[in-house]
């Protein structure tokens, strides 16, 4: 069981959600790229998941409860005392990063939300106080989003940015954890999966993806993915 909840308005400018999601049964479940890093509790402990650029499978298992903090992709910044690029693909203790020792305590098995002695509200205020105490990230970064997942070329982006295509890349990197590529590839996968989720035809979601053909959107799909469209959307 997934919910989700909008933030406060002091952390909104750089955090899409709240979550939390609950296990009914064993088994694996697929995080797919979306160009976001997380800060989530779990039986394990907080973690931060960093900006992925294929599928990274979970074992749950029943009752298994996570909460987790979204940011908006480009937003991140170094809130994690690291550069987003260093957290890619990976899933790192808090307590190794060395910030937010007071978020660091607890295990997620307790009602949605809370942990001993730390609410949602607490979680929230500790992460704003933090904000405010690192540099902002870069203004450029949902223009740079918006443009690609627009269907917009990198060539096209950065000339409308008026950069270089080595500028683009280098602020990419810096605000996304990757370069301005694979940033149009995961938006473009994410608008195609919103899509074929809503019911669209498989041909009308590659064309309004900006992929080739449906070819070309299955063979992404299974690169982003790690399995066939049909298995995402709940059809095999």
């Amino acid at each position: 069981m997934y919910r989700e909840w909008a933030p406060d308005l002091a952390i909104a400018g750089r955090v899409t959600c709240l979550w939390t999601s609950t296990a009914t049964s064993a088994g694996t479940k697929l995080v797919l790229p979306d160009g976001s890093v997380d800060l989530i509790w779990g039986p394990d402990g907080p973690r931060v998941a960093g900006p992925d650029t294929g599928p990274q499978p979970v074992r749950m298992s029943p009752g298994d409860r996570y909460v987790g903090i979204r940011f908006r992709p480009g937003a991140v910044g170094e809130v994690f005392g690291v550069p987003v690029e260093a957290l890619r693909d990976l899933r790192v203790p808090l307590a190794e990063l060395g910030v937010l020792p007071e978020l660091t305590a607890g295990t997620m098995r307790n009602a949605p939300g809370v942990l001993p002695g730390l609410t949602a509200g607490t979680m929230q205020e500790a992460l704003a106080v933090r904000l405010r105490a690192t540099p902002a990230p870069d203004p450029a970064a949902p223009a740079i989003a918006a443009a690609l997942g627009a269907g917009k070329s990198v060539a096209e982006v950065a000339w409308d940015l008026g950069l270089g295509e080595r500028q683009l890349h280098r602020r990419s990197l810096r605000a996304f954890g990757y370069g301005p590529k694979v940033l149009q590839r995961v938006v473009r996968f994410q608008r195609a999966l919103r899509l074929a989720r809503r019911g669209t035809a498989l041909a009308e979601v590659a064309a309004a993806s900006g992929y080739a053909d449906q070819a070309h959107l299955a063979n992404e799909v299974r690169r982003l993915a790690g399995v066939p469209l049909g298995r995402l959307l709940g059809r095999t």
